[in-house]
């Protein structure tokens, strides 16, 4: 299982003005509609379908969590369409749809979550160790640092959506 360590922003605004500084390179923007099969406090397990605005491309993922804060265990593979259609139509719950930007800021990939059904913009930061987490200083634009904050979460986000449907599964 690979770790995941990473920290996240309340992104107050688009950064429109950093990207016309030429600080903020926009790499890439993707489509996704996420739905979970089952969660519990430390573990998740969740089905994607991703696509590539740019090419139209669709993969389609399937990612088991574990664990809470700025590290967690991360294990993702790839599924078929077929898969994702079975699963998703199985259990009947509303996917969380956003557009991600993947972007390159003062040498780091940066991903900037833009949801559908709620307002909500989020900016993520990956690091390869916690120290290099714990030790980064964001500079304003990125907004509040929400990274230990549960509401903010995907699965947290995502049953919100579900209402009664999910209490009843």
């Amino acid at each position: 299982m690979s770790l995941e360590i990473e920290r996240k922003f309340l992104l107050p605004q688009y950064p429109q003005a950093q990207i016309e500084a030429g600080e903020l390179v926009l790499q890439s923007e993707q489509r996704i509609e996420q739905t979970y099969l089952a969660i519990d406090e430390n573990e998740e397990l969740r089905v994607r379908r991703l696509i590539d605005l740019a090419t139209g491309q669709v993969s389609h993922t399937h990612t088991f969590k574990s664990g809470n804060g700025l590290v967690r265990g991360e294990v993702e593979y790839s599924i078929s369409a077929s898969m994702y259609a079975q699963v998703t139509e199985a259990f009947g719950f509303t996917p969380l749809t956003k557009n991600r930007i993947t972007a390159s800021w003062n040498g780091r990939t940066i991903e900037i979550d833009n949801y559908d059904q709620i307002q909500l913009s989020v900016l993520e930061v990956e690091f390869p160790s916690l120290e290099e987490a714990n030790a980064f200083q964001a500079p304003e634009w990125f907004g509040e640092d929400i990274s230990l904050q549960k509401q903010y979460s995907n699965k947290t986000v995502w049953k919100q959506l579900q209402g009664e449907k999910w209490q009843e599964k």
